[in-house]
């Protein structure tokens, strides 16, 4: 006897929504209007005949019968996900898919990456860097980068670096706000922040002690590039951020105001499923990339 199945593609909006606990989230992580997932969501809700989702004032919550719900589709998702990688017409075509920052993608990923291509000549590289959450594997990627404090459960977590906080300038901006003893005057200096990040400005002058410097002001960006470019534009003083400034230092189109930097408490974290290790060139990736992340500079 044949399965009565809820509609696919409707199961398909109800594991997004639910893993990103966000209509909007779900809409922007599959293409789709958050109206369309909405009531694609109300159509599976009245085809069950059960509530998953309690729409409140603070935002999407499941209900008891949604959360039990989603661990079974959410499973029933990666099973399919992976016996389609595991198909034999499949092997030899799929690339290695990895999501991750642009930041990270463009100052670290990239500059290294001809060293695994160099060993693995005939494996495709897919980078992603749209920020979006990632489902293993039913999203289809073997990899994501992130930052967290710590890692969290179900998935492998391998960290691969730390942040380091400096102030940095151009040769030209020092100048200007150097004091009367010759020493940097911070509490002169245009700051500048990036807004997308959760440390900054304020987690460095807390950890330096210094309270009478006012960071509310000053220049806002929304990424490390934008901001690292205004301060080789003497437009003020970035947070650097290392490895990601150190480009720019090397060149000395930006200098470091402080001769200690502060470590950031997030940490970059390779993130994959249990999975990943079924595949040789994924575990050859794995191994490289925590291999890098440990090379000296």
């Amino acid at each position: 006897m044949s399965l009565r199945l809820p509609p696919l593609p409707a199961l398909r909006l109800f594991e997004a929504a639910g893993r990103l606990r966000s209509f909007k989230l779900a809409a922007a992580e599959l293409g789709l209007t958050p109206s369309a997932v909405s009531h694609g969501i109300a159509g599976l809700e009245e085809t069950l005949g059960a509530k998953l989702f309690v729409r409140g004032p603070r935002g999407l919550s499941l209900t008891a019968a949604g959360g039990d719900y989603l661990a079974y589709i959410g499973e029933a998702l990666s099973l399919i996900a992976v016996g389609t990688q595991r198909l034999p017409s499949r092997r030899g075509e799929r690339a290695i898919a990895v999501s991750c920052a642009p930041t990270f993608a463009a100052r670290w990923l990239l500059p290294r990456l001809h060293r695994f291509t160099a060993r693995w000549p005939k494996v495709g590289i897919t980078v992603d860097t749209s920020r979006r959450h990632v489902g293993f594997p039913v999203d289809g990627f073997d990899f994501a980068i992130r930052m967290s404090r710590t890692p969290s459960r179900g998935l492998s977590w391998v960290k691969l670096l730390r942040e380091e906080f400096v102030p940095v300038c151009s040769p030209a901006y020092r100048a200007k706000i150097v004091g009367s003893r010759g020493t940097v005057d911070l509490a002169r200096a245009a700051l500048i922040h990036v807004t997308t990040a959760s440390e900054g400005w304020q987690n460095w002058l807390e950890a330096r002690g210094l309270e009478d410097i006012d960071c509310k002001g000053g220049l806002r960006f929304d990424t490390v590039d934008l901001a690292l470019g205004a301060a080789v534009a003497g437009l003020g003083v970035a947070i650097g951020r290392r490895p990601w400034v150190d480009r720019e230092l090397a060149s000395g189109e930006l200098i470091e105001l402080a001769d200690k930097g502060v470590a950031a408490e997030t940490a970059y974290w390779l993130v994959s499923a249990s999975e990943a290790e079924g595949r040789p060139e994924l575990r050859g990736f794995k191994r490289w990339l925590i291999a890098e992340a440990g090379k000296p500079g």
